[in-house]
């Protein structure tokens, strides 16, 4: 197998523990830790798939994957987050990636993920419903997400005091 992997990922120890895994399944693999080392590596080499932050140095890694898909179209592309919510999973797909996982993922799951020609389609649908917390989660994450993630718009549209609404967004989601 010669496909080459790039893992754009700000945490150190997370990016060396995939690409140390995704290096024993047979992938070429390098490894950006900022937007602007990945950008160079996909000016200088060609992938055939990437995994992308989707929190990049307090900056959405949503930003970046247009400017990876415009240097290489057929780039797959799966978004990895500590903070998984349907409003960004949604954008996510909307602006090309081709999955999205929640961390801790395995590298099993990510090569799935990748691998998979009609990407979710194989995995089972979920029966139990989002308990409230959930919900109000995935409720600050639309919101967020509409207003270009800018705190303040968002505390106001959700009727929030703005210390308040930074409490609940550092706390992680809270399952289902």
């Amino acid at each position: 197998m010669n496909s080459r992997w790039l893992i754009v990922e700000d945490d150190d120890l997370y990016a060396s523990l995939i690409k140390r895994g995704l290096e024993r399944e047979g992938y070429q693999v390098d490894v950006a830790h900022q937007e602007e080392q990945a950008l160079a590596l996909l000016h200088r080499q060609h992938y055939d798939f990437a995994t992308l932050d989707l929190n990049l140095d307090e900056r959405s890694g949503l930003k970046l994957l247009p400017d990876l898909l415009a240097l290489q179209p057929d780039l797959a592309i799966l978004v990895l987050t500590g903070y998984a919510s349907i409003a960004t999973c949604v954008e996510a797909i909307k602006l090309g990636a081709r999955n999205y996982l929640p961390k801790p993922a395995r590298v099993a799951d990510i090569i799935r993920a990748l691998d998979a020609t009609e990407s979710g389609l194989e995995q089972p649908l979920e029966q139990a419903p989002l308990s409230p917390a959930r919900l109000e989660w995935e409720h600050i994450q639309q919101v967020l997400q509409q207003h270009d993630g800018n705190i303040s718009a968002t505390a106001r549209a959700l009727n929030m005091h703005r210390r308040t609404l930074q409490r609940k967004l550092q706390k992680r989601p809270v399952q289902r």
